[in-house]
């Protein structure tokens, strides 16, 4: 079985709108399954791929004091 996870979770939420896509966001947070991971270690990288130098830097830092 060849499934690949970033196609179905990019198949899945493309076309939402801002609302949609926090209201997933914060469901898989909020839900706290381990199956919902990947979904938002896809949007992760969608975000990582769509954001200049400056806004990288910001995500890290958010991440690093985070995680402190």
């Amino acid at each position: 079985m060849n499934f690949n996870i970033r196609q179905a979770v990019i198949a899945n939420i493309s076309g939402n709108t801002q609302e949609q896509l926090e209201a997933t966001i914060v469901d898989a947070i909020n839900n706290g399954e381990e199956k919902m991971l990947p979904g938002l270690g896809v949007l992760f990288e969608v975000i990582w791929k769509n954001a200049d130098e400056q806004e990288k830097d910001e995500m890290l830092s958010t991440l690093e004091s985070g995680l402190s």
